[in-house]
């Protein structure tokens, strides 16, 4: 099928090279001065064009621009006639609703939403990750969400179907999954050097990936290893009389995922309820 990308980012750019890779042709890319090098480097044969041109090319428009300025985008190539039957028009989004895409379907474009569960801080990483990663389909009827699997298995992905009422819940859980456990590093990196290692990240880091990979193998419920399975209050107060020497800007994250820890060891079976009281009796003091 013909394709084009309308803001050909990281993920458009890699998507645009797999999808052509599985037998697609890519008939053109637009965005901005960054993604004209991008689409250079990596699709050198692909016209560079200006939005509704781009998408007035092709029978499947993919937008690849930030979710905020999706709905502009959309109207922008609507009003310039870069939509019209028979089309199809998807976002990669994780959150955003089919409804950013109403320009093109009041157009006669039809709607859809494909997110790969994945990130993607650079082009190469996003070619070699995408393969693999879970792909959320959402569509309007049975046709959006076969082409939408269609893609996603030409991507390499494994397509599930989600609907419309629950992709802000879903995207809540990717941040969880990914953003805040880079922020989370950011903090036990700060910690770390702080007590004196030379390295933080590389002494951290096999912790991290061992962690993941009980993970993989266990679940997350018998997975869970540290003072709040225990309920050890004793190691737990200790934690907390140091982060107020040395990070006290810390302890209410500390406090609050120790809790969830705390939830999730009980809501498992591995930690007594008089246990978690113990525990419950020393962070209390310090909320």
């Amino acid at each position: 099928m013909d394709v084009s990308v309308v803001g050909a980012g990281r993920v458009g750019t890699a998507v645009a090279v797999l999808l052509r890779r599985a037998g697609h042709r890519i008939v053109a890319v637009s965005g901005r001065a960054d993604t004209r090098g991008r689409a250079a480097q990596h699709l050198p044969d692909v016209p560079f064009l200006e939005p509704a041109a781009a998408a007035a090319a092709a029978r499947i428009v993919l937008l690849g621009v930030s979710d905020d300025v999706i709905e502009q985008v959309v109207r922008q190539v609507a009003d310039a006639g870069g939509f019209c039957p028979g089309q199809w028009v998807a976002h990669f989004s994780g959150a955003s609703p089919l409804a950013v895409l109403d320009a093109a379907r009041e157009a006669g474009a039809r709607r859809l939403s494909i997110h790969p569960l994945q990130t993607a801080p650079d082009v190469a990483a996003a070619l070699a990750r995408i393969p693999g990663s879970t792909f959320t389909v959402t569509a309007d009827d049975d046709e959006g969400f076969a082409l939408g699997e269609r893609l996603a298995e030409d991507l390499g992905g494994e397509p599930v179907r989600l609907a419309h009422e629950d992709r802000a819940l879903y995207h809540a859980a990717a941040v969880f999954a990914s953003n805040y456990l880079v922020a989370v590093s950011s903090v036990a990196e700060a910690l770390f050097g702080a007590a004196g290692l030379p390295d933080p990240v590389r002494a951290m880091l096999p912790l991290q990936r061992g962690t993941l990979d009980n993970v993989e193998r266990l679940g997350p419920a018998h997975a869970l290893t540290g003072p709040a399975v225990r309920g050890d209050a004793g190691t737990i107060e200790l934690n907390l009389e140091a982060l107020r020497e040395g990070a006290p800007d810390v302890i209410p994250a500390y406090v609050v995922m120790c809790r969830t820890a705390l939830d999730l060891a009980v809501h498992s079976g591995r930690l007594s309820e008089d246990r978690r009281d113990a525990v419950e009796e020393v962070i209390a003091r310090w909320t």
